[in-house]
């Protein structure tokens, strides 16, 4: 992960025709990443997880398609199941396989977009080129988001006809024309780019890479589980339902709502979801600027 050289952001040859002190800047950003080495390796490893993501899905599939309702179940958990068999609901679950992991790569880029800078000492270069460095930081928030857009594109380009084949196993049309199928998949790119910001913002708070990195994906990995665990337990020790509704202000959580198919029993509508992430990423682009603008860089 490691940067060539210094780029100036607005008098750079390689960043092509002149235009707008912005996009000029955005070049620039892009520059940076493509001349960050590593950052190939977290597309990479995005779509390996994308392929098992599908084969776990296509299980899920297949078991909700295949087998009837358990017998001697929880009422409430054979409410749960039964709206899961919903054709819609694995169709929107299959349409946003490897959601998960690619989340946290593009929250990753989103750090070393940052860091990078700081770790190779030409944050100061920047600065001094570009004196306003809410300018700076919000080009690398549109470079990170632009990312991760980007990989949603790849993620659906193999979602679509992973997807369609799986469904024609099982005599399911591909549902494609049903708006919470497009929803899923619109609110799945939104999801990819808001975690692009997370991921500056991140990368603002914590400088060295390592640590960024390293805190981010135990953070994310084993944060989300551990707080899902928490919330089963004290619910069922506590015997308080609404303690239920706390696990979706975790990011990650919230990403996974916002592309649910239909709401299951129990489950907060899809909104609540985008709404949360889309909270996360305004308080964590505005904190990361602030601190870019007042903190110093030599």
């Amino acid at each position: 992960m490691t940067v060539t050289a210094p780029v100036d952001p607005l008098a750079s040859p390689d960043l092509g025709r002149p235009g707008p002190a912005p996009i000029r800047l955005i070049r620039s950003e892009f520059l940076k990443l493509r001349t960050t080495n590593g950052w190939w390796l977290f597309l990479l490893g995005a779509l390996l997880m994308l392929v098992l993501a599908i084969l776990f899905n296509w299980l899920q599939a297949d078991f909700a398609f295949s087998e009837g309702i358990p017998q001697d179940i929880p009422e409430d958990d054979a409410d749960t199941f039964e709206a899961s068999r919903s054709p819609i609901f694995q169709a929107a679950n299959l349409y946003t396989s490897g959601q998960f992991f690619g989340l946290m790569f593009v929250m990753l880029v989103g750090i070393v977009i940052v860091t990078s800078e700081f770790q190779h000492q030409t944050a100061t270069t920047t600065f001094l080129t570009t004196p306003h460095r809410t300018a700076v930081i919000l080009a690398k928030l549109c470079v990170a988001a632009l990312f991760g857009a980007t990989l949603w594109l790849v993620s659906l380009a193999i979602n679509v006809p992973a997807t369609i084949g799986i469904l024609s196993i099982y005599d399911q049309s591909s549902l494609l024309g049903e708006w919470p199928a497009q929803r899923a998949i619109l609110l799945n790119l939104l999801a990819y780019a808001l975690w692009g910001v997370l991921g500056v913002g991140l990368g603002v708070l914590i400088r060295s890479q390592i640590a960024a990195t390293v805190t981010a994906t135990v953070l994310y990995l084993i944060g989300t589980t551990a707080v899902t665990i928490l919330v089963t337990l004290l619910q069922d020790w506590l015997g308080w339902e609404w303690i239920d509704e706390v696990q979706y202000a975790v990011p990650s959580v919230a990403s996974t709502l916002m592309v649910s198919g239909t709401s299951l029993p129990g489950q907060p509508p899809y909104w609540v979801g985008a709404v949360i992430l889309v909270g996360w990423a305004v308080v964590t682009g505005t904190i990361g600027t602030m601190i870019t603008r007042r903190r110093d860089v030599s």
